[in-house]
């Protein structure tokens, strides 16, 4: 029986993990749940799985969490404050972390469970964009096993061998594959009009608010890319993408002799989410089995830059100085903020975005550490602010 936590348990990852769980209770226990606001939803869920742990970073809302707990009759112990998402991280009795907290705030619980040496589902791509080397290395320390939960790492992963010496010998390239998000066939021009609405409805994955933005103007993919250099320890120039509408190929590998493995499969994150829980067996996911006659043609298309200009600054981000790719992260959250906040037009969240990347440096002692690193996040989130502010003018 594996014990698992789940840091970010009432977001769209977090409820598809306790999807695929519920399917395996000869297998899996849930042990801790965190939520960072939503505390009608980490109430149902804990009454429902009755885990030992759940926190809320904010105190005040883990004193509410806990008081209604009590009424319920629940013996769930809540914890409140930052470090307590690292304990449950790290907790001795835990076997698996599920890291899906949106953002940098996800950076210093999955740290703490790559030194614990947890297997670490890896859902939180911007704790790896931010961290990078540093992560990797943590990794390495405490010997964990890290395994990819975006849909693309994960299809990378799946058409990989077990041993990872193996695959410098084997990779040329990687293609990660995009749906291109709502507007992929819209004209540019038309694009400071959007309205955030419109640019979280996609069409093929239901996700967050703020990924869902992301998705629209490929800077999901542009941070996708950068996740995928330290994941499978590629050069900028290994790392291809292609706009594939359907969403059915999730990403492929192009091998030194030029064959493709490439992994398909229907636009459901319980796929990567078993697989990851799993590895190296596979267990059932809860997702509808592939139809190939269907009638759904599979297509692909470049990227083009001037429709989404976002995707092309994490080749920028990985050919800078160290910390770039924390930059472009920090940078990026504080404009898909202002846009959801309807304080930014859509077409200024790259714009704004570049420039950060472009003005911005980071020191020695940023990329040194955790401290240092979220050092650098808050002064780009600054910058970026102020940026925001002279947009809007």
């Amino acid at each position: 029986m594996k014990r698992v936590s789940i840091l970010g348990s009432t977001g769209s990852i977090g409820t598809n993990t306790l999807d695929v769980l519920g399917r395996h209770p000869d297998r899996y226990e849930v042990f801790a749940l965190s939520a960072m606001n939503r505390v009608d939803e980490l109430l149902a869920q804990v009454l429902r799985w009755k885990p030992r742990l759940a926190v809320m970073p904010d105190e005040a809302k883990a004193h509410e969490l806990r008081a209604r707990l009590k009424e319920a009759g629940s013996r769930t112990e809540v914890l409140g404050g930052a470090q307590a998402l690292c304990d449950i991280a790290s907790h001795p009795g835990v076997d698996v972390v599920m890291a899906a907290i949106v953002g940098a705030a996800g950076l210093a619980p999955a740290l703490a469970a790559a030194r614990a040496g947890k297997r670490l589902l890896l859902a939180n791509k911007e704790a790896i964009v931010l961290g990078g080397a540093f992560f990797m290395h943590a990794v390495e320390e405490g010997g964990a096993t890290l395994l990819p939960i975006d849909s693309e790492h994960s299809a990378i992963f799946q058409c990989l061998p077990e041993d990872r010496t193996q695959w410098a010998r084997r990779i040329d390239h990687i293609v990660l594959t995009a749906s291109g998000g709502p507007f992929r066939t819209r004209d540019p021009r038309t694009l400071s009009d959007v309205t955030p609405e419109q640019a979280v409805a996609h069409p093929n994955w239901v996700m967050g608010r703020k990924i869902s933005v992301d998705s629209a103007t490929m800077m999901n993919k542009a941070l996708e890319v950068i996740e995928a250099r330290w994941l499978f320890d590629l050069k900028p120039d290994q790392i291809r993408v292609l706009i594939h509408p359907q969403s059915i190929v999730h990403s492929m590998v192009v091998c030194r002799d030029q064959s493709v493995l490439a992994q398909l499969g229907t636009p459901d994150m319980r796929v990567p989410i078993a697989y990851g829980l799993s590895f190296p067996e596979r267990i059932t996911s809860g997702a509808s089995r592939l139809d190939l006659l269907a009638g759904k043609d599979l297509s692909f298309e470049e990227a083009d830059e001037h429709r989404f200009p976002g995707l092309f600054l994490s080749w920028q981000a990985l050919r800078g100085a160290e910390g770039s790719a924390a930059i472009l992260n920090a940078a990026n959250e504080e404009t898909v903020a202002a846009f959801l906040d309807r304080g930014l037009r859509f077409d200024r969240i790259a714009q704004i975005n570049r420039q950060c990347l472009e003005e911005l440096q980071a020191t020695h002692d940023e990329v040194a550490s955790v401290d240092g690193l979220l050092s650098l996040d808050a002064r780009t989130r600054r910058h970026a602010q102020g940026l925001i502010v002279r947009a809007t003018r």
